[in-house]
């Protein structure tokens, strides 16, 4: 009876993803625009335009602690997860040398200038001052990636400059 209901569901859902789809597939072959097309753009929010973000990646401090052999130098170690699906902006990290293991899930990554490669559990990358972030990623629709991210940087600079939108 279980089995039924659960199939009976997926026909349901079935047909009411692909009813609609039909119909518009249908209407551009006739050339016709429906009615519910005519809507003024803004009247309407595609399901597509509402889950186009990916979600992002959160930075968790761990440690801050100035450097006394090096004057001016502060270490930095800090937890960076990323849930399912989720992008950070292409970044900077200033003028810091970055030290990234990962601790949790798979990550991909791309630092300017060089190929895409993906981290799994275990593995880790470092990146030179300057280094031009341009792809981290966690590569898993489903499950959360986590970094042990360590830090040497410039007493008093940002740890993470996100490129800019404009």
């Amino acid at each position: 009876m279980i089995r039924v209901r659960f199939v009976s569901g997926l026909l349901a859902v079935g047909m009411v993803t692909a009813v609609p789809a039909c119909g518009v597939a249908e209407d551009r072959a006739t050339g016709k625009v429906p009615v519910a097309d005519k809507v003024p753009v803004a009247d309407k929010a595609p399901v597509a335009a509402m889950v186009t973000q990916p979600p992002p990646e959160t930075l968790s401090p761990l440690l801050e602690q100035a450097l006394p052999n090096v004057k001016g130098k502060t270490f930095t170690s800090a937890i960076v997860d990323f849930p399912p699906a989720a992008r950070a902006v292409p970044h900077r990290h200033g003028k810091a040398f970055v030290y990234a293991y990962v601790l949790e899930g798979t990550v991909r990554s791309q630092l300017g200038g060089e190929p895409v490669r993906t981290y799994h559990q275990g593995e880790n990358w470092v990146e030179a001052p300057g280094a031009h972030h341009v792809l981290t990623e966690n590569v898993s629709r489903t499950r959360p990636a986590k970094l042990l991210v360590i830090f040497i940087s410039d007493t008093g600079d940002k740890l993470k400059i996100d490129d800019s939108h404009g």
